[in-house]
């Protein structure tokens, strides 16, 4: 019998006995983290090597000549340009190498239009008097927390599992000047793990913006980081806006705060050479050059782009029992209830849970009760306001196995706790 097709009297049963089993987790007194997608200490151990790969004078200049540690080279050496050429599928000339966050640079890059505009546009974004950013959701957080601290404003486009509505995303861009950009996370989505379809990206190419200066901010943050042996396949946006001659729209991040060290990665932009010859003429003005050192120790470990995937299937063995448990866990907990839904993701770092409507809240809040730290409730959605009060993200990859498995046990409680509150609340004598 699903909670559905309880009786009052039974629901009611069913919620002591739930109460019951959560109190009994509480008094446990645990603190278990499920909240952001840090990579385990297991994880970054795979890199340690890198801390070897530079240890005299000798090896501190490139093969192309350049002393790291010295001044110059503000777009990046061309041994790591050409390495992160590879990783986004664009020309070396496209890259420009920064620090070790590409949130940084999506931030950064928000306030570079605000004071001093994009190609192709009339004057900067923070002297016209509206902006608008689509943010496809569920998404990320953080994308739309640097909306928020900027003043613009979000409109939220529901995904679909080929990727955001493209027919409003184009009603949107296509019609209306005011919308400078849309966050995009094209291959495995946070926190839904969807890869844009082929003719998602193709339209993607397409558009005709409104506004010269809009931009398609396209945050290819999990490019590399496969859960399986047939990883999802994702069409390069950059050749299909070369065919349409729309390349000036893009543009593109990536970082390896995933790959190798969280704290100490190396993180790019990739994009036209039009926009590339306005972002170095005022990155110029703020920085004679970022850490070449670091830039140099990452070609020197990873070698090349197949370095890189045969370094990623070593984080793969590591993630996947982790992913396969909490999803193994939610199956045989909430399977066949009709009380929640979720993701079962070929790559990335999230898995989305979908509750009954009005619950996901609630969830959270139980769940910090029993000691399981969670993503707030909402925070996937634009302003935090999720309409349904349903979007749940679970981030695997901090926790051990063991303790993973523990906090799910307490999340599915949560959510059977949460969902027989709500169906007392609709159920009649």
């Amino acid at each position: 019998m699903t909670y559905q097709e309880m009786t009052r009297e039974q629901l009611k049963k069913e919620l002591k006995s739930l109460k019951n089993e959560y109190a009994a987790k509480k008094a446990l007194g645990l603190s278990l983290d499920m909240s952001r997608g840090k990579p385990s200490a297991e994880q970054l151990d795979l890199s340690m090597g890198m801390l070897d790969v530079l240890s005299s004078s000798d090896n501190l200049v490139t093969r192309s000549g350049i002393d790291v540690r010295n001044y110059g080279q503000l777009a990046g050496i061309p041994e790591a340009r050409a390495l992160f050429a590879d990783l986004m599928g664009i020309e070396p000339d496209e890259v420009f190498i920064c620090g070790n966050s590409s949130l940084n640079m999506m931030y950064d890059t928000v306030s570079r239009g605000m004071v001093f505009g994009f190609p192709g546009g009339e004057k900067p974004w923070g002297k016209q008097k509206r902006l608008k950013f689509l943010c496809p959701a569920p998404g990320y957080d953080r994308h739309f927390a640097i909306c928020e601290v900027f003043g613009i404003q979000m409109i939220p486009v529901p995904m679909t599992p080929e990727g955001p509505d493209m027919t409003l995303v184009e009603s949107w861009v296509n019609n209306d000047e005011t919308v400078k950009g849309i966050w995009c996370v094209p291959q495995y989505s946070n926190p839904e793990g969807i890869t844009y379809s082929d003719e998602t990206v193709r339209r993607f190419a397409k558009l005709k913006p409104a506004a010269g200066d809009f931009r398609i901010f396209w945050d290819n943050a999990y490019c590399v980081h496969h859960l399986t042996s047939e990883p999802a396949h994702l069409l390069n946006l950059m050749e299909e806006c070369r065919k349409e001659g729309s390349e000036d729209m893009v543009i593109m991040f990536v970082s390896t705060s995933k790959i190798s060290f969280s704290g100490a990665g190396v993180a790019a932009i990739g994009c036209s050479r039009t926009n590339m010859k306005a972002l170095e003429r005022v990155i110029a003005m703020q920085v004679i050059s970022f850490d070449k050192m670091n830039q140099l120790r990452h070609v020197r470990f990873f070698k090349d782009i197949e370095g890189v995937k045969a370094h990623m299937e070593k984080h793969r063995a590591l993630l996947q029992p982790r992913f396969e448990g909490v999803t193994n866990r939610l199956e045989q907990e909430l399977g066949g209830q009709g009380i929640a839904q979720w993701t079962h993701p070929k790559g990335g770092y999230f898995i989305s849970v979908d509750t009954m409507p009005g619950c996901a809240k609630r969830v959270v809040s139980l769940c910090a009760g029993a000691g399981v730290k969670l993503t707030d409730a909402g925070a996937t959605f634009p302003y935090g306001r999720d309409p349904q009060d349903r979007n749940i993200r679970i981030a695997p990859s901090y926790p051990t196995l063991d303790e993973l498995l523990q906090a799910t046990g307490i999340f599915c409680l949560c959510v059977r706790l949460a969902a027989v509150e709500k169906l007392i609340e609709t159920v009649r004598e």
